[in-house]
């Protein structure tokens, strides 16, 4: 019986699918003709000054109601940072080093119910008028405390690094699903036409587990998937004319080739792949003039570069990246991600060794870049438009998973992650885990919760905001839904 139909289904397809086929087909005939007639249609090719010029799918959109932020950039620590030797402060596993407990725990070493507590490595200060204790591996980015709310209860749904991953940027553990920068460009369109409105940059030792199905647009049309972008050289690769055609032959077979795309594109009712790749050649066609000009940062102040560590080694890489979301942020982008952390266990933030060696490593990186950019916004009055995320896709346990070592486990019960910007309250702490930071016991917050946050602050429902694909209206926060963390807000 493997292959047999399964039942209420016709030619193939499900009696939900038929109806909405048949049932919406009709009405929607008459509305086609209205929106055709009006110009609505944004995959068409429309006449400007007798040429033809494509109208993007990315057009500016209305939010739900009055937005707090227009921009994100979530700063993405991969492998998972430690929570309780960051700035989530256990005082009582100081003397539990080295101790065996019983403790439940969930991680690559699978469930156990007890294991060999490693005390925190670093001490912790107070800072800000919030009194906020921050680890000494952030001298930094702990001077902007009251700028900051923190999420101490956050939870995963996977102890696993690639399903975690998905999680985190999809709100799916398994892959296919358009992202949160896709969701957040579908709701709201660009605010710059020779840009994308979804970037994203790699750590200099590669990209994160399972690659570009962390920043793909799923379900939904190419045109909303993130760029990669580079912060030194080309900024995307394969941007330059080919055998070094003028801009104006260049433009001239573009338009050809989008006559005769429209033209296949007249014979079908829905091809959002071709529609995307239209898109797609006309946005690279004017990124090759404008691209250069965003990536080029040579011509920012001095002290501009000083503050995101530009002018030191080991602030460098990441301290470009920051100050080119900066930069795109300026200029209209919608979404950047920037990833700390690459695809080898040495190269990201998954300390199951040498607890102190890699965090000292990954936060001397980050630490000054981050501040720098967070002042930098201030300074620029770009910070209340601005929201920033920082985390990873899950944290470490108090406890080791090998016999020997300072290294921690994966730890999706409770870990940290915090906010800046775009609307969101500063100064604060919100949820909580136990005397141990093995798992969130106060104000628990699932990673839709996080999604349905940076959604709301950006003016669009999380519940309403629906893409309607394979017979369901989808949701990024899911077909439950989710609300906001009002206490942020």
């Amino acid at each position: 019986m493997k292959n047999q139909r399964p039942r209420n289904t016709f030619c193939g397809r499900t009696r939900r699918d038929f109806l909405h086929t048949m049932g919406g087909g009709f009405t929607s005939l008459a509305l086609a003709g209205l929106l055709e007639k009006d110009g609505f249609f944004t995959n068409q090719l429309v006449a400007a000054d007798g040429k033809t010029a494509w109208k993007s799918p990315m057009e500016p959109k209305h939010p739900h109601f009055a937005a707090k932020a227009k921009h994100v950039i979530f700063l993405f620590m991969y492998g998972g940072p430690s929570h309780v030797d960051t700035f989530d402060y256990k005082p009582k596993l100081y003397p539990l080093d080295g101790k065996t407990l019983e403790v439940k725990t969930f991680g690559r070493g699978g469930h156990k119910k007890q294991g060999r507590v490693v005390g925190p490595k670093w001490t912790f200060d107070k800072y800000g008028q919030c009194g906020k204790e921050v680890s000494t591996l952030f001298p930094h980015l702990a001077k902007h405390v009251d700028d900051i709310a923190f999420i101490h209860s956050m939870t995963a749904d996977s102890p696993i690094h690639g399903s975690a991953m998905l999680m985190m940027n999809s709100g799916h553990l398994l892959s296919g699903h358009p992202s949160l920068g896709s969701w957040v460009n579908y709701g709201l369109g660009t605010m710059n036409q020779n840009l994308p409105g979804y970037v994203v940059m790699l750590d200099k030792t590669g990209g994160p587990i399972s690659g570009a199905k962390n920043w793909t647009s799923g379900y939904m049309p190419a045109s909303y998937q993130g760029t990669v972008f580079r912060p030194r050289g080309t900024p995307i690769l394969d941007l330059k004319n080919a055998n070094r055609m003028s801009r104006k032959e260049q433009r001239t077979l573009l338009n050809h080739l989008n006559h005769f795309n429209n033209a296949h594109l007249a014979d079908r009712v829905d091809n959002s792949n071709l529609s995307a790749r239209i898109a797609s050649y006309e946005l690279a066609f004017k990124m090759q003039t404008t691209a250069p000009e965003a990536v080029d940062i040579e011509n920012e102040p001095e002290q501009v570069k000083e503050i995101y560590g530009i002018n030191h080694d080991q602030t460098k890489d990441f301290g470009k990246k920051c100050l080119l979301a900066r930069r795109l942020v300026e200029r209209g982008v919608r979404f950047i991600q920037i990833y700390s952390g690459g695809s080898h266990n040495d190269d990201n933030w998954d300390a199951h060794g040498d607890l102190e060696k890699n965090h000292n490593y990954h936060a001397g990186n980050t630490d000054k870049p981050i501040a720098g950019l967070i002042q930098d916004l201030k300074d620029r009055g770009m910070l209340d438009e601005t929201l920033i995320i920082w985390g990873g896709e899950f944290g470490r346990q108090p406890t080791a998973e090998y016999a020997k070592g300072t290294g921690r486990d994966h730890n999706a019960y409770g870990f940290t992650m915090w906010m800046a910007g775009g609307g969101i309250k500063g100064g604060v702490s919100v949820g909580e885990t136990d005397e141990l930071g093995s798992a969130a016991v106060r104000n628990r917050y699932e990673v839709k919760h996080l999604h349905a946050t940076v959604l709301h602050q950006l003016g669009l429902h999380p519940n309403n905001l629906t893409y309607f694909y394979a017979g369901l209206d989808r949701r990024l926060v899911g077909v439950e839904g989710a609300e906001p963390i009002h206490q942020l807000i």
